[in-house]
């Protein structure tokens, strides 16, 4: 495929999450991601067969090389040697101790840009730390201010920052191979996922520092601005739900007669935002009273229709088969091809669109064994014979 990464050669080290959603993007984007694996331990993601692994791992060639062996080190140091961009995210000093660390491979491939995305950075007390999402979640505090008050444990769930990692490696990268069109030197790059995280909590940061506030959790209400109603409210329906997000009061003037002008609503004092925090319970409660006996998606248009920020609670259902945004955009896709261990699979599209270059071409996921041959012939040359010679040693399985 080509795209604006057409020709960039891309090595992968990542498992889990954060570091292959980083080389999805860049195989999306047209680069050639190469993805070094073992059949014998394919990490906490599962092997090519698992469902987690398809869903980060599409347009990548993966290859199989037994890093216990010398000659799959030697292997793994050529493949560096020959790539623009070496990515991991193992625990601080993995590929060092493999002998295909920075260090060692600028020598022979000054233009070689690293990036290694540990959870808490490579120096400081917590660096060997093993880390996943709750933890991280835990330790920047997205834990705690994502909850709700009283249940500061609930915290955000899914591997949001995981994503967000992935996403700070991606603009590393792209910066780097920017800053290398001019000096044409690579350079290391050093990811911590643990300061993302932090860095998510940018406005309780601030208050913070100007004014020495610890910032509470604070739900669905908006913990620094002045706005009411602000909450997701009960549709008809089991488990069903419209968040209503008024940002003025001309919205809410709005709201109170699409409501038919109730006279709770018409209460002295809720004309203004100050007001109508002051009883944010009785009018949360009224509005739910009116809600809850409403379609949820029709409540929502007749909101948006009169300038009303809403959106119903989708679950995944509602996105694959009901949303009209996603399928007119056409977000969700078939895989041409028919993935050999799970079959027919579906795929979500990169969110971007080019005007000049084709970025919606998606390659199934691979399975074990499949690009052996193509990848080391086309990044080191080897013939058929001389990989048939790895497979049987067991270097290349």
């Amino acid at each position: 495929m080509t795209g604006p990464l057409d020709g960039i050669k891309v090595l992968d080290f990542t498992h889990v999450l954060a570091g292959p959603f980083s080389t999805r993007i860049m195989g999306d984007l047209g680069a050639d991601v190469v993805k070094i694996m073992s059949e014998a331990r394919h990490g906490p993601d599962g092997g090519t067969g698992s469902p987690y692994h398809v869903m980060w791992n599409r347009n990548k060639r993966i290859l199989q090389l037994d890093m216990t062996q010398t000659e799959g080190k030697e292997l793994a140091r050529e493949l560096c040697n020959q790539a623009d961009i070496v990515i991991d995210n193992f625990s601080v000093g993995v590929l060092d101790r493999w002998g295909i660390g920075y260090d060692t491979i600028k020598k022979e491939n000054p233009a070689v840009i690293y990036i290694q995305m540990s959870g808490m950075g490579d120096e400081g007390p917590w660096s060997s730390y093993v880390s996943f999402a709750p933890t991280v979640h835990a330790l920047s505090g997205l834990t705690y201010l994502t909850g709700v008050p009283g249940r500061e444990d609930i915290g955000i769930g899914f591997s949001y920052n995981d994503h967000q990692s992935g996403l700070h490696g991606t603009v590393a990268i792209l910066a780097a191979l920017n800053e290398r069109l001019k000096s044409q030197k690579g350079q290391r790059i050093e990811l911590s996922q643990f300061e993302v995280g932090v860095t998510l909590n940018a406005v309780a940061l601030l208050d913070y520092f100007a004014n020495g506030n610890t910032v509470s959790p604070s739900g669905n209400q908006l913990p620094f601005d002045s706005a009411q109603p602000h909450n997701c409210y009960p549709t008809a329906g089991e488990d069903s739900w419209v968040a209503i997000a008024l940002q003025t009061d001309e919205q809410w003037n709005m709201l109170v007669k699409l409501m038919d002008s109730p006279e709770w609503a018409l209460k002295s004092g809720l004309e203004s935002v100050d007001g109508r925090i002051a009883q944010l319970e009785a009018i949360d409660s009224e509005i739910s009273e009116w809600t809850k006996h409403q379609n949820g998606k029709e409540l929502m248009e007749m909101l948006q229709e009169h300038g009303i920020p809403a959106g119903y609670v989708q679950n995944g259902n509602d996105l694959v088969n009901n949303d009209p945004e996603l399928q007119a955009s056409g977000f969700f896709f078939d895989y041409q091809e028919t993935h050999p261990l799970l079959g027919k699979i579906r795929g979500d599209r990169l969110p971007l669109r080019f005007k000049r270059q084709n970025v919606s071409s998606y390659n199934r996921p691979e399975i074990f064994g499949e690009s052996n041959h193509k990848v080391l012939k086309d990044w080191l040359g080897l013939s058929q014979s001389e990989v048939e010679r790895l497979e049987h040693i067991g270097t290349v399985k």
